[in-house]
């Protein structure tokens, strides 16, 4: 199996997983956030949802400069209908762009940086599992933020304390 392949598998394997997650977000707690230094739960479910547009990002660009462009949603999200919406169209291009790429195009380089000050360079085979992992990472955060808030959460790997009588 080609990386490309294994890079499908996993993202389609994982949407399933944040897809019930991105599910769970109340809307009218979309302001909420736990500390004053995190992230709104909207913020976080916005993010959730934007990460499978970081692989056609990698694969069709050299770099992020947040001092050129940033990396902003490139919708409005009122309610937990476009949070989904979002996800889904992002996780679409995800998958598209994996589909029509080449094994070759994962040993480019790829750099993330804010103007002259480079924050990591690294072949885009490695943001591409980079963005897998913060998928699962923010997805992870995203429960703790449920959990507060008295929301059930759905099983990640098998059922959640949630999902069983343990």
């Amino acid at each position: 199996m080609s990386m490309i392949e294994t890079f499908l598998k996993e993202i389609k394997l994982e949407a399933a997983t944040t897809r019930k997650m991105l599910q769970r977000v109340p809307d009218d707690k979309f302001d909420w956030q736990p500390h004053p230094k995190s992230m709104s739960l909207k913020r976080l479910a916005t993010h959730v949802a934007e990460l499978p547009g970081w692989v056609p990002m990698t694969l069709n660009t050299s770099e992020l400069d947040f001092a050129v462009s940033g990396f902003e949603p490139k919708v409005v999200i009122n309610n937990n209908a476009d949070l989904l919406a979002y996800f889904e169209n992002n996780l679409e291009e995800c998958v598209k762009s994996l589909g029509s790429a080449i094994d070759a195009q994962l040993d480019e380089p790829w750099t993330l940086r804010n103007g002259s000050e480079i924050y990591s360079t690294s072949s885009k085979e490695d943001v591409i599992r980079m963005s897998i992992s913060q998928t699962i990472h923010h997805r992870a955060q995203l429960g703790v933020f449920l959990r507060l808030l008295d929301v059930p959460i759905p099983g990640s790997y098998g059922p959640s304390a949630d999902e069983t009588d343990f």
